[in-house]
């Protein structure tokens, strides 16, 4: 088909994941991949709707693509095209819009759309199996998708849908597939990544020891996972000697027991902390914590803010904070909660989060000087340097190599 199409992927690595899949099919199909920011036959925007920032953004960049070229189809799916498509459909140049349940369908559906064609008919509902394209380093793989928690503050399970994963017997192969293109490091993505096998009776452990045993992939990472869901079993096998890597990216959201409570969430700041302690014990103190905090969830006070920064500083002490300021969502619980917190005040305590997320990853860094770790080299190439990230997600840099692209070395910090 002589045709050209564009891509361009707003929010998490779950949506580049699926991009990326997206895009493998149009391209078996004969379209022409060109910078998103050119004139193109087709754009497909995979949408965000985690703040009301990522959807104004959303629609700013289909009213760009349109001005680029009038004539172009803009396909729309993601968060936002679940949640509220009619807002979509009513921006020009906007052909169609695919919801949550529509993924597999995106491809088929936009060829026959093109080549004026009776859309074939619709593969029965399930998880769009992808996989991220295009790192010589590290690619993302899709392991489950969608949410049962439905969190006071989230729009995720309503954008995304119920808990549901991919089969162990599926994803073996797609590790294999990724493992035959070079790429060294795989990080297991998902919503609610933990959760995995709710739909296909398995368990997260069996996937990890079953991915462990993929010829090829050095190593893995698990992207975000529910310190809920961090098992003893999960933990003492990773400990044990194997291809997971020392990092974990664990949601906190808040540090006081009586907003976790509140918002949903489903263990205290003393389970919290007491997983921590436990993968400290069972794997080392050189483990890289990057933890989720909101600044200014509806309710939270002065104090609630200020044992939450003592939380963060003196009991977990993580290596990064992924600071986040309360977005009000439409839908949600907390949207129509009387106490919000000033949209002055939020950012006033995420700024103070920030900081003290500088801090704390500079005290990491120093923790770990002098000692020995590997490196896998990325292909990034800026003022004749190039960097790459340790097995516990320090960021390190050398000068340029063309031949240490894609290896490991082994490094004193």
């Amino acid at each position: 088909m002589n045709k050209t199409i564009a891509f361009h992927t707003l929010g998490c690595k779950l949506n580049y994941a699926e991009t990326s899949t997206y895009e493998r099919g149009f391209v078996q199909a004969g379209l022409q991949v060109v910078p998103w920011e050119e004139p193109a036959d087709v754009y497909l925007v995979n949408t965000c709707s985690v703040t009301q920032r990522s959807e104004q953004k959303c629609r700013n960049l289909i009213r760009k693509m349109h001005r680029t070229a009038p004539e172009a189809r803009i396909i729309v799916t993601g968060c936002y095209a679940q949640l509220r498509p009619a807002d979509l459909e009513a921006l020009e140049g906007v052909a169609r819009v695919f919801g949550a349940q529509e993924k597999n369908r995106v491809v088929p559906e936009t060829l026959a759309l093109l080549r004026e064609e009776t859309p074939p008919p619709a593969p029965p509902e399930s998880v769009l199996p992808a996989y991220s394209t295009g790192e010589r380093t590290r690619s993302f793989l899709k392991v489950q998708d969608g949410c049962d928690n439905f969190c006071a503050y989230c729009t995720v399970p309503f954008a995304r849908g119920r808990s549901r994963n991919l089969a162990i017997a599926d994803l073996v192969p797609q590790a294999q597939a990724i493992a035959a293109q070079g790429v060294k490091e795989i990080v297991l993505t998902g919503v609610n990544t933990g959760d995995f096998g709710r739909t296909t009776g398995e368990s997260f452990l069996d996937l990890l020891k079953a991915l462990d045993g993929v010829d090829g992939i050095e190593r893995y990472r698990i992207s975000s996972i529910e310190p809920n869901l961090i098992s003893d079993g999960i933990i003492d096998w990773i400990a044990s000697g194997t291809k997971f890597q020392p990092h974990f990216h664990i949601p906190l959201q808040t540090g006081t027991d009586t907003l976790l409570k509140r918002v949903g969430r489903r263990y205290t700041t003393d389970f919290f902390a007491g997983r921590i302690d436990r993968i400290r014990e069972r794997i080392g103190g050189h483990v890289f914590f990057g933890i989720d905090v909101i600044a200014g969830l509806p309710g939270e006070t002065d104090e609630d803010f200020r044992q939450t920064y003592r939380f963060l500083e003196e009991r977990i002490r993580p290596a990064y904070l992924h600071v986040f300021p309360y977005s009000r969502r439409p839908g949600t619980r907390a949207a129509a909660w009387p106490d919000q917190v000033r949209d002055g005040i939020k950012t006033e305590r995420a700024a103070a989060l920030e900081a003290l997320c500088k801090r704390l990853h500079e005290a990491f860094r120093e923790q770990n000087r002098g000692r020995k770790e590997t490196v896998l080299w990325e292909s990034d190439r800026k003022a004749g340097r190039m960097g790459g990230y340790t097995g516990n997600y320090l960021r390190v840099e050398r000068p340029w190599d063309a031949d240490r692209v894609g290896t490991l070395e082994e490094i004193i910090l």
